[in-house]
């Protein structure tokens, strides 16, 4: 399988972080914990060089502790705040603000010693499609939440959200990057929902998540779908079919359905708590 998908109101939207970074103290990322690399669009370091950085481990609850802890050290170590979150459940979500201002203190204390003590901090929130970015800011806004209207410089018509008297937010639309240089990152991408499955072979996509399953969880298929493990992952994908009756007209096994059952089960963690990638040095 080959993957890309690049559409042009990605373009537009990169446009439009580029032009509002003046105005950031502060980059939130979001990346999704089961692939926290996969999940980090290459451009935002180069947009965000100058500016504090937050790293935050969404679907935290999707993926192995173990693992969660260690690539929250592969962060830190490389100069990164680091909070691990579940915004659908609010785990982590208290912790944000606080960290918000100690990743911005220094730019806190110059404004202080310049007179200026009631300027709230400004971040942008990135990431990709499909990785929380909404979800963290309703979660991490509340009821609270306020339009505080255009601010001079800020594209037309976009608006920023007022946590309180110190935090304002910016949010962005999802957006990938215009080339993968590993297909493996994409196979990842896919897998999670970041790309529109109209797009992609479901079936084939299906495929690789069971082989990869039964590499390094292979317990998992014949817990949650009562299959025997086999080298053919379409065998698997049969029996899968056959087992949650995923059928058309004529009683033929409907594969396609069942590959779509699949991918929704891990998608939203129905196959347990499981990580598709680990630090550097690790494995």
């Amino acid at each position: 399988m080959h993957f890309q998908w690049y559409p042009g109101h990605m373009t537009k939207a990169k446009r439009m972080m580029q032009e509002n970074i003046k105005l950031i103290d502060l980059v939130i990322e979001l990346v999704d914990a089961r692939i926290p690399i996969s999940s980090r669009n290459p451009d935002i370091d180069e947009l965000g060089k100058n500016k504090a950085r937050l790293v935050l481990l969404n679907k935290a609850d999707l993926a192995e502790d173990k693992w969660n802890d260690a690539w929250a050290e592969y962060f830190k170590a490389k100069g990164y705040s680091v909070v691990k979150v579940n915004s659908k459940k609010g785990g982590g979500i208290k912790s944000i603000q606080g960290v918000i201002r100690e990743a911005c203190k220094e730019k806190i204390e110059r404004d202080r010693k310049r007179g200026i003590l009631n300027r709230p901090v400004r971040a942008m929130v990135v990431g990709i499609p499909n990785v929380g970015k909404s979800t963290f800011i309703n979660a991490l806004a509340g009821k609270a939440c306020a339009k505080t209207g255009n601010k001079p410089g800020v594209t037309k018509g976009k608006q920023w959200i007022r946590l309180n008297k110190q935090v304002e937010l910016l949010d962005t639309p999802g957006i990938l990057w215009p080339k993968f240089e590993d297909q493996a990152v994409g196979l990842r991408l896919a897998f999670i929902g970041s790309m529109k499955d109209e797009i992609l072979n479901t079936e084939e996509l299906a495929a690789e998540l069971i082989k990869f399953l039964g590499t390094y969880y292979p317990d998992v298929l014949p817990e949650k779908y009562a299959v025997e493990p086999d080298e053919d992952p379409y065998v698997v994908l049969h029996q899968i079919a056959k087992n949650r009756n995923c059928v058309v007209r004529g009683n033929e096994l409907n594969t396609e359905k069942a590959a779509m059952l699949l991918l929704d089960d891990f998608r939203n963690g129905r196959l347990g708590r499981l990580t598709l990638e680990y630090p550097e040095g690790v494995c």
